[in-house]
């Protein structure tokens, strides 16, 4: 993108209220003796023309207008036909214009309010204003902006109010835009919501008024720039590593893998892992809403869902692209999230030779999964018997992962669950894998992912593979205790 459609977004008007600063960026302003509240013929001034006698640390009142003021002068000297994509460079031509106009502007600041004062105004230029150090921060998971003055995020599972505002509404809303307008997406009252990334792949959903009531709303889902690996995944306790061994054995022998769980349980990250074991010389076709998936291979296709224009035309949904899909030769077609009508067509996908296939869905355990594939497969429209879709999920799906976010606030798998087939007009499901809670300790619940003794039905598949897994992954051998 040029500097000068990143310039148009990020323009920014004078605020008169003042705020807190933003995390990390240093202490808050310096008051000076009466507060900001008298001052209003100087700041007139200020604003008016150029005085000879040196401008020292501003107060509070006048903190964002000195940053307004250094920020507008400082974009109109800018070339706007500079590569805003060679960060270095432009952040380098930024600190130098910066420190020639406070200079020539006789403004006087300590180093920790330069630097600061600095910081912020690149932030509005090359980044995100106030979230800037939120996604900078890689022990934050999740921002979540309700309206301009309350921001929370999301830390080791647990959700904090932290002190950082944005100016106003418009200011939230033009950091919407930024996010949005680079990948050909809109935000408006006809359209007041939207799903979009960040370059990084970190996951973005906003809500601008009239459908929200609070102001702009911003929910960001950050991804670590190191995806999380399978070890971490063990060491963490989201898995078991004889659970885990099994669920590699699975997708090296391509069975079908819907992984399950709330929002915000870590589908999306386990979807990662398994996807990391599927073999280089595989063609790969993902399908998501907004591209997020991190894998590992050299041979994937990424396509990505797109709304409606201003004029209603031109969606791309998910279930055209898993059509579409299927015309591309893939080995394996992995879809982000299955969520409406676009179930029918991924069951058929799964039934007609695409095996190793891998999607996540909302719900609340094994049994709810298959009843909502039910659901979604009735809203494609078709006037099919309940016992005929029964039979295509029982067919198409081999496994179920199903994950919670649990009290404590992490991220756990809690049942794999066989989908065996067909008993009457009820699909039949064998856990293989339960969590066992054992109890709290300092506030964390412990616990582990057990096998329940039983093997599954699709093990002959496995050994098919040239897989062979020792009885005593599934417990078989090992004396349990209940």
């Amino acid at each position: 993108m040029s500097l000068l459609k990143r310039i148009e977004q990020g323009q920014s008007g004078s605020s008169s209220s003042p705020q807190q600063p933003a995390v990390g960026a240093g202490g808050g302003a310096p008051a000076g003796p009466g507060g900001g509240g008298g001052d209003s013929s100087r700041l007139s001034s200020l604003q008016t023309r150029r005085t000879n006698a040196p401008i020292t640390a501003p107060q509070a009142g006048t903190y964002f207008d000195l940053k307004t003021r250094v920020q507008n002068r400082l974009l109109a000297e800018l070339d706007p036909s500079m590569d805003i994509s060679r960060l270095e460079e432009v952040r380098k031509t930024i600190q130098d214009l910066f420190e020639q106009i406070l200079s020539e502007e006789n403004i006087v600041l300590s180093r920790p309010e330069r630097a600061r004062l600095f910081e912020q105004i690149a932030a509005e230029i090359l980044g995100l204003g106030p979230l800037q150090p939120l996604l900078e921060d890689e022990s934050i998971t999740e921002i979540m902006v309700n309206g301009a003055k309350n921001i929370y995020i999301e830390r080791k599972g647990k959700i904090h109010r932290v002190p950082v505002t944005f100016e106003n509404n418009e200011h939230v809303m033009r950091i919407i835009d930024r996010i949005v307008a680079p990948l050909g997406r809109r935000i408006d009252e006809a359209s007041p919501y939207v799903d979009a990334r960040l370059q990084d792949g970190s996951r973005v959903n906003a809500v601008i008024p009239p459908i929200s009531l609070v102001g702009p709303t911003l929910t960001i889902r950050k991804f670590s720039k190191n995806p999380i690996t399978v070890d971490q995944l063990v060491q963490f306790g989201s898995v078991s590593a004889e659970s885990l061994q099994f669920l590699k054995a699975c997708v090296e022998a391509r069975l079908n893998v819907v992984i399950s769980g709330g929002t915000g349980s870590g589908k999306t990250t386990l979807l990662n892992i398994l996807s990391s074991f599927i073999p280089d010389d595989e063609r790969i076709v993902t399908i998501e809403n907004a591209a997020e998936l991190q894998l590992r291979q050299e041979h994937v296709v990424t396509l990505e869902s797109r709304p409606p224009n201003i004029e209603g035309r031109g969606e791309i949904t998910i279930r055209h692209l898993v059509i579409n899909s299927l015309r591309m030769r893939p080995d394996r077609v992995i879809v982000g999230e299955i969520r409406d009508e676009a179930a029918l067509d991924m069951l058929q996908a799964m039934n007609t030779g695409h095996d190793g296939s891998m999607t996540t869905l909302h719900s609340n355990g094994p049994r709810d999964t298959l009843s909502r594939l039910e659901t979604m497969t009735l809203m494609a429209g078709m006037d099919l018997p309940s016992r005929a879709i029964r039979e295509q999920i029982s067919s198409a799906i081999d496994l179920v992962v199903h994950q919670e976010r649990m009290r404590d606030g992490t991220r756990k798998v809690v049942y794999i669950t066989e989908v065996s087939g067909m008993e009457g007009d009820v699909i039949t499901m064998t856990d293989i894998f339960v969590f066992e809670q054992s109890g709290i300790e300092n506030g964390k619940i412990v616990g582990r992912l057990r096998p329940t003794g039983l093997r599954p039905k699709f093990m002959d598949q496995i050994e098919a593979a040239g897989i062979h897994l020792p009885p005593s992954i599934f417990g078989i051998g090992e004396r349990r205790r209940y």
